[in-house]
């Protein structure tokens, strides 16, 4: 696929993403409420037109003398307003109308910026390394325009999410609050990386959209971690950002845990009034369609929508303008706990509130064990083991998930076929259905005959029809198992123990259905496929077959730690009948 149509393909998906339900929004919905009960009210988007141009344009200096294109839309009248900033590297110019619209017609001026060597801006384009200082330097220069109070708000999903986080670092002080969907909090353990393994799926397609051939490169050189990329490792600047924060994320989104990390950090160690005043919404949505399952209208329309649309005008309507709508005293997270849809009369697929995250539930482990069970009872002492040969020239094939590009979402593992290096353990059907909301994790203890190679688990909700759905996949790099700054291969012989991060998820799995974990060294694009050479990553193109190992027994407990819900306390929870 060329430069030119994966640019096409990330700026239509920046608009559906981003800024066109605002054009095309209808009033406030009670998606995800209680329909009976009161709602707080708030001005709704309509079905406005796109603003035709800017109001003005400027070419604005940065503290480098690097000028930025920047579109400021005014409402009518003489102001002073708001202002709700934007920064893109999609396009300013093809972003903004749309959007406009609906900030001008609601006495908000919405400014738009094209990145640092992004289309009509000065400079060289460096993904996320220059837009602290960027943004600072546009929030400072827009609050004190005359047409403008004094008060910013940022707003922006996934890139342009990512460019509001970055100004907020800097702590400016006429930033006074932000929506951020869909944005991650750390390139080590999520954008790049994912427990030291290469996110090759979305980090490859988007920097050839981008053109961006040195950031590949940097990639490369900095794969260990060297503090290159701390600036976009945000846990380090959490007690020196001091706005509000409303995140939005996705089950099945590319940056999930990254709108929660940011959450939660920002709502215990904040500046300022960060702490404490921090919102969060989970729903079942991923970065762009989901394949092969629909939740029930109760999801909302994806993760743009009227009910974003409505959060996001009543979060800056309460911050700055100072409209007592209630938005504060609901409590601080929202999310929506997925299940069967295939059955109406099924748990979950519904909405509940909670006062922190993540919502209180016992850690239960389920050991894998012999014969490709899954079970809460400890393995026994004798050894138990399964092996299998992973080819990085044959790796197991990626089949939806938290993708880019690729097809997403909980997609049936069957596709993947027969795979002798795919090791499968479920538990039996399910007397009861068993809710599963928080940090999922997978612990195995393993061994290799090279002195490098992956291990990829996935949690997966198998139906009593056999469909195999993809609820949660993740890795891990065996030289990284001891930290991302530092490289300790293994030697053939020894067993290690392998910590892998699945994120979080919110799923009720229903009565008949059972919980599986799906254990193998490949899932290719979404990760890049490991040599099992030990060489720096991609040096070079030798590849050897590894024999891997898994243990489980009682030396060795290999298991996955969920986070299980009593559901006679869930039901405490519930916003409404939102069937």
């Amino acid at each position: 696929m060329s430069a030119t149509r994966l640019l096409r393909l990330l700026i239509t998906a920046a608009f559906s993403v981003c800024t066109l339900p605002w054009a095309q929004a209808k009033p406030q919905t009670t998606e995800g409420t209680n329909a009976g009960a009161a709602q707080p009210t708030a001005p709704t988007a309509q079905a406005l037109p796109a603003a035709e141009k800017p109001t003005r344009e400027e070419m604005l200096a940065m503290r480098d003398g690097v000028k930025l294109y920047t579109a400021i839309y005014l409402p009518q009248g003489s102001g002073p307003w708001p202002v709700v900033l934007t920064r893109t590297p999609y396009s300013a110019e093809r972003m903004g109308p749309p959007s406009a619209a609906m900030w001008t017609h609601h006495e908000y001026a919405y400014v738009v910026q094209d990145c640092r060597g992004r289309f009509k801006s000065e400079g060289s384009y460096h993904p996320f390394m220059d837009d602290h200082l960027d943004g600072y330097d546009t929030v400072e220069w827009v609050a004190k325009q005359p047409w403008a109070n004094g008060k910013v708000g940022m707003v922006g999903a996934s890139a342009m999410g990512m460019t509001a986080n970055q100004a907020s670092l800097m702590h400016p002080p006429h930033l006074v609050a932000m929506y951020v969907i869909v944005a991650p909090s750390s390139a080590y353990s999520q954008t790049v990386f994912i427990g030291g393994v290469y996110r090759k799926e979305m980090n490859d397609g988007w920097m050839k959209a981008q053109n961006d051939s040195a950031a590949i490169a940097d990639i490369y050189t900095h794969n260990v971690y060297d503090h290159f990329y701390d600036i976009r490792e945000e846990s380090k600047y959490w007690d020196q950002i001091s706005v509000p924060v409303y995140n939005q994320g996705g089950w099945y989104d590319i940056f999930e845990q990254g709108n929660i990390n940011n959450f939660v950090g920002l709502q215990a160690q904040g500046a300022g009034l960060a702490a404490g005043n921090q919102k969060l919404i989970l729903g079942p949505w991923g970065h762009g369609q989901l394949e092969e399952v629909k939740y029930p209208a109760n999801a909302g329309s994806g993760i743009m929508g009227n009910m974003t649309n409505d959060l996001q005008l009543r979060w800056f309507n309460f911050w700055l303008k100072g409209e007592q709508n209630g938005i504060m005293k609901e409590p601080p997270v929202r999310y929506y706990v997925m299940g069967d849809v295939t059955d109406p009369k099924a748990p979950g697929n519904e909405w509940r509130a909670a006062e922190a995250w993540p919502p209180q539930a016992k850690t239960t482990s389920y050991f894998l064990a012999a014969g490709g069970k899954l079970t809460e009872q400890l393995p026994g002492v004798a050894e138990s083991t399964d092996s299998y040969k992973y080819d990085p020239k044959n790796p197991v094939p990626t089949i939806g998930g938290a993708n880019l590009f690729s097809k997403k979402g909980p997609m049936d593992q069957r596709a993947i076929g027969k795979r002798e290096d795919v090791l499968k353990f479920s538990t039996d059907p399910l007397k009861a259905p068993v809710e599963v909301t928080g940090p999922v994790t997978v612990e195995l203890w393993a061994e290799s005959d090279a002195p490098d190679t992956d291990f990829m688990a996935k949690l997966v909700d198998v139906y009593p029809d056999g469909a195999e759905r993809l609820v949660l996949d993740s890795a891990v790099r065996a030289r990284f198992r001891a930290g991302a700054d530092r490289e300790v291969m293994m030697k053939k012989g020894e067993v290690y123990k392998f910590r892998i991060s699945l994120w979080s998820t919110s799923l009720v799995f229903n009565a008949g259905h059972r919980i599986a974990i799906h254990v193998t060294s490949s899932n290719d694009p979404r990760f890049d496929p490991n040599p099992n050479t030990g060489h720096p990553l991609r040096a070079d193109g030798e590849t050897r077959v590894a024999t891997n190992t898994i243990h489980h027994d009682a030396t060795h407990p290999s298991r996955a730690l969920l986070p299980i819900v009593d559901q006679h306390n869930a039901q405490g929870a519930l916003l409404g009948n939102n069937r």
